[in-house]
């Protein structure tokens, strides 16, 4: 700011304070008008008064004097330079909590970098490797490149998958107090964006409906609370009955397992199944297919009250146990859906001829009678003996525990459903764009690893009484950075994470306290 004297075409002179801005000049007050030079003069010196209010006004700590001024002053100068120190920023938040994890798990036994950047890049921006490339050199500045990273999935030996799995077992059993006792068991299918199968991609049966994508088998153990315990790949056209037994024996040999019990689904029920598994004397839960029973136990299980919440028990001999459940709300959801698969059926069909587009209504073609090639009626009768179990749901055992515990154990299966949510939802395991078998054996190590971290901070976060999500926890850490300086005259380097008032609830996870206790 400063004053200005203009003069007028009156022949008076204008006293006012301008100001240049951005390279304009702005008249900010005219202080007076006059003709006299005195009185000018004295215009001008109100001017200066002006300007000095107008600055104390902007900068309140401008009227400090002496000493006072001159600590500002050497304030301000020691604050530009804290700020020339700042060498690097990170937003690293949700990276070193998931590394805290990582080593909690026990999983920094595997010394080796990248492979910890896979699988927390996998958890915190699930991405193709391409785009995790980007994510390393954009947040961490590190520059790992495309090429290295797929060397890393070419060399990823079959060892690897033998520690990871060994560490994830070790570790569950220490937080289940030494016990595993149940482990369950389920298939998903992983599709592939590609036109050709080979010798692991194949096309198959799909549960993602992907039924012209080559595909691969995901087996999955876990234990109760739904920590994986480990994992196994088949070709995408293998019935999925025969994949079970050899994880399981596999598994139950190596980490000598007693006095355990396997859960399955219906869908891993069959003759082999039920025989191999009492071959190698498991006890096992599998969900039993009763529209499929003898006739004698069809009968049985249709002559029984339908009473809600409770179960009836047929001995098939041997030691094995069908046990049979009614629940109102399931018949009332069975209900609702093939009524709603019928009116589906009555609208692709009312012309009563069948179509490439119609082949398939999700298992409602039950109800179809086929008349020659071409033409097709709904059988209404079919209906009714379908609706006769409604409500109605089978067990398989050969334990000698209560139907109670049976329902218990078989509706836990939740947790492997789940855990292959979090997969494809949280760590995006498909689509996959690799191609070797190799690189798909790695990524699925890599998102395995994820998943055991993932349900290990969901453990701690529970145990710390922490009521968030993972997935919340992860996008809050993701606005805390850390700042790193190096000191001008020693050259030392000092790092702090600035963690804000509103990271107040997820702040005991930056603690060593909180690890050292875990």
């Amino acid at each position: 700011m400063f004053v200005k004297k203009k003069k007028n075409r009156s022949g008076t002179i204008s006293v006012v304070v301008a100001e240049k801005i951005s390279g304009r000049y702005f008249e900010l007050t005219t202080v007076g008008v006059s003709s006299d030079e005195s009185v000018v003069e004295k215009l001008v010196l109100k001017g200066k008064e002006w300007i000095n209010r107008e600055q104390q006004r902007r900068h309140p700590r401008l009227d400090l004097f002496g000493e006072e001024r001159e600590r500002c002053e050497q304030e301000r100068m020691n604050a530009e330079q804290l700020l020339n120190s700042i060498t690097n920023i990170t937003i690293d938040g949700a990276d070193l909590i998931l590394d805290r994890v990582f080593d909690n798990v026990g999983f920094n036994r595997i010394e080796d970098d990248i492979f910890r950047k896979l699988v927390k890049a996998r958890l915190s921006n699930p991405a193709s490797k391409a785009a995790t490339v980007e994510y390393l050199k954009n947040h961490f500045d590190d520059d790992v490149s495309l090429s290295k990273i797929y060397r890393y999935l070419d060399r990823l030996s079959d060892s690897q998958h033998r520690i990871v799995q060994d560490i994830s077992v070790e570790h569950t059993r220490k937080i289940l107090g030494g016990h595993i006792g149940v482990l369950f068991y389920d298939v998903t299918t992983l599709y592939f964006e590609a036109d050709y199968e080979d010798e692991l991609r194949k096309t198959g049966f799909s549960k993602e409906g992907r039924h012209k994508n080559p595909q691969i088998i995901l087996g999955l153990l876990v234990s109760l609370g739904g920590y994986p315990l480990a994992y196994c790949i088949h070709e995408g056209n293998k019935y999925e009955g025969h994949t079970m037994l050899p994880v399981v024996t596999e598994f139950v040999k190596k980490y000598n397992l007693e006095d355990f019990i396997v859960v399955a689904d219906s869908g891993l029920m069959n003759g082999d199944n039920i025989a191999d598994l009492e071959a190698n004397g498991y006890k096992y839960i599998i969900g039993a297919k009763i529209k499929t029973e003898s006739k004698k136990i069809k009968e049985w299980i249709q002559s029984q009250p339908k009473n809600d919440c409770q179960m009836v028990e047929y001995d098939k001999g041997d030691g094995k146990r069908l046990l049979v459940g009614y629940t109102a709300d399931r018949a009332r959801k069975d209900a609702y859906n093939r009524e709603k698969g019928l009116r589906r059926l009555e609208k692709a069909y009312r012309r009563g001829t069948l179509t490439k587009e119609n082949i398939n209504k999700r298992g409602y073609n039950k109800f179809l009678t086929m008349e020659g090639d071409v033409k097709v009626t709904i059988d209404y009768d079919k209906l009714e003996t379908d609706a006769k179990w409604d409500g109605l749901k089978g067990y398989l055992t050969n334990t000698d525990i209560p139907a109670s515990q049976v329902y218990a154990a078989y509706h836990n299966l939740w947790h492997v459903e789940r855990a292959f949510r979090i997969s494809k939802s949280k760590i995006e395991i498909r689509p996959m764009f690799h191609f070797t078998r190799r690189r798909i054996e790695a990524h699925v190590c890599i998102c395995f690893v994820a998943l055991k971290v993932y349900k290990e901070l969901e453990r701690l976060l529970k145990r710390a009484n922490i009521n968030m999500s993972v997935d919340k926890v992860l996008a809050l850490a993701q606005t805390i950075v850390t700042i790193q300086m190096t000191l001008p005259q020693s050259k030392q380097a000092i790092s702090r994470t600035m963690l804000m008032k509103r990271h107040q609830r997820i702040a005991p996870l930056f603690s060593d306290d909180f690890w050292g206790t875990r």
